[in-house]
């Protein structure tokens, strides 16, 4: 078994552009399991957070460090995905290129079978709808076998029946032991999946707590604004 990539450690984090701080001076700390939620209002830097802490943008103050080489070993999944003009089944084994023929093959079989695409393998994924196109973005960044799972507000624009199928599938992936990140502007989905919340305003992290608490008792007069829907 591979040592665990984690804890990752986002230590004073800062992303500035035309001089504002988008984030400022951002800490926490990501442990292994769980579902961990970034939530806050419009513009408070929840998905800059997730970008900089899967590499793909870089901190103009601060870092990311994980426990050990991480290269490979984390994947993203963005609101909108971004599908090939391939077949279902193309789109997972493009991210596999790194394996042989015969491991791709296998894997992208698992990948179908594991999130019920088989029937769609051969269908072009640009076809699909809503929700087919963000199970199959989790299938195919699963496939590559992450121990981390990044969620850009991976339902932000599905219809009622397609998000609980999302929800699901994010319950059972953590269930089966993959650490997840996800972003949300729904606090329904937040208090239905959430182990942990980071809450974010104005690109600062005003609260980390676990997600009981957080909802329960908030520390904060932002938090307790933005939970009664009164933080614009």
């Amino acid at each position: 078994m591979r040592a665990s990539i984690l804890p990752l450690r986002a230590e004073r984090l800062a992303l500035i552009r035309d001089g504002q701080r988008l984030i400022d001076t951002v800490s926490f700390t990501l442990p292994q399991g769980g579902i961990t939620t970034i939530i806050g209002p419009n513009g408070a830097g929840k998905s800059l957070t997730l970008r900089l802490c899967h590499g793909l943008i870089a901190p103009d103050e601060g870092m990311v460090t994980w426990a050990r080489d991480a290269h490979l070993r984390h994947a993203m999944v963005f609101q909108q995905p971004v599908m090939l003009r391939r077949s279902v089944r193309a789109n997972i084994a493009h991210a596999l290129h790194a394996l042989t023929h015969p491991a791709v093959k296998s894997r992208t079989d698992e990948a179908l079978a594991r999130f019920h695409l088989t029937p769609l393998a051969e269908r072009p994924a640009r076809l699909l709808s809503g929700g087919e196109k963000q199970k199959l973005a989790i299938a195919r960044a699963w496939a590559t076998e992450p121990e981390v799972l990044f969620l850009d507000e991976p339902t932000s624009q599905l219809d009622p029946a397609a998000t609980r199928e999302i929800e699901a599938l994010i319950r059972t992936l953590s269930l089966e032991g993959l650490t997840l990140v996800m972003t949300t502007h729904d606090l329904g989905q937040a208090r239905r999946l959430a182990d942990r919340i980071l809450f974010f305003n104005r690109g600062r992290l005003v609260e980390d707590a676990d997600a009981a608490s957080f909802f329960e008792q908030p520390e904060t007069p932002q938090a307790r604004a933005f939970i009664a829907g009164e933080l614009l």
